[in-house]
């Protein structure tokens, strides 16, 4: 306990600053959106600064910052080219909370940033505890969990790949992608998020007190289905292509990639 603890304190405190140092520049910039780009990258040097200074199995350490690793990097590169491209423009979600927010938009964003600041900390414990675990070799279910996370980065990869694609396209301006996954599921993206760090979690189950870390896949879930994934994405895309999108919800699963119902009669 004293190992998971000294270690999981400074995860918390860089975090803590990362974020505070993100509020101030986000004001600055007037980009609050800038704080997607900081919560994703900020995984990659926490996974590792536990592989260099935990003592569990050396091999265990780095596949476990390797998969945190790899994931932060394309995550956060992905939200730094969509955020930086479309600068000074901000991102609709936070557009929306910038109006909600107005004259204390300074004390609340400081608020909304710190709690990412502990969602991080929070969420990395699902690292360090496979750290802190001496057995030597993988175990199968660890493997597993590899597995897990591999299907949900290529998916991931795959869904923002082709959305992209689509959107490249002069021809597609304001119209719906239907294009691969995303004729399957509505966020195809949200969902393979989520799948990564269900692969985290069944890697660290098998790490002593491992189990506790169903929490990550839970919290994750949670902020995609209910707070500011598929509600305000769903919100926007309602308001910006209408009936069409209401035709695309009746007819397509909203998370988990499923085929198309048939024959669903049009209703506003």
């Amino acid at each position: 306990m004293n190992e998971f603890l000294h270690a999981l304190w400074p995860a918390f405190g860089f975090a803590i600053v990362l974020m505070l140092t993100i509020w101030w520049l986000a004001l600055r910039i007037n980009n609050l959106g800038i704080v997607d780009i900081a919560w994703s990258y900020s995984f990659l040097p926490i996974a590792i600064y536990f592989a260099l200074f935990t003592h569990g199995d050396p091999t265990r350490r780095w596949l476990v910052a390797g998969m945190a690793g790899l994931w932060s990097l394309r995550l956060g590169t992905h939200v730094a080219i969509r955020v930086i491209r479309s600068h000074p423009r901000e991102d609709v979600r936070y557009g929306k909370f910038r109006g909600e927010w107005k004259a204390r938009l300074k004390s609340i964003s400081f608020g909304f940033f710190q709690i990412q600041a502990l969602t991080i900390g929070a969420l990395s414990t699902v690292f360090l505890l496979p750290c802190l675990d001496s057995r030597t070799g993988i175990t199968p279910l660890e493997w597993t969990g590899v597995a897990i996370w591999f299907i949900g980065l290529a998916g991931e990869s795959l869904a923002d790949s082709q959305l992209k694609q689509f959107r490249a396209s002069a021809a597609n301006a304001g119209r719906i992608c239907e294009a691969g996954l995303w004729n399957y599921s509505r966020h195809p993206n949200y969902f393979f998020e989520w799948l990564i760090w269900v692969g985290f979690f069944v890697f660290a189950w098998d790490s002593p007190k491992g189990c506790f870390t169903v929490f990550c896949p839970a919290l994750i879930l949670y902020f995609l289905l209910r707070v500011t994934g598929i509600p305000l994405t769903e919100e926007f895309s309602l308001k910006s292509k209408g009936d069409a999108y209401r035709r695309y919800q009746q007819t397509t699963s909203a998370f988990v990639p499923w085929f198309k119902k048939t024959g669903v009669p049009y209703a506003k």
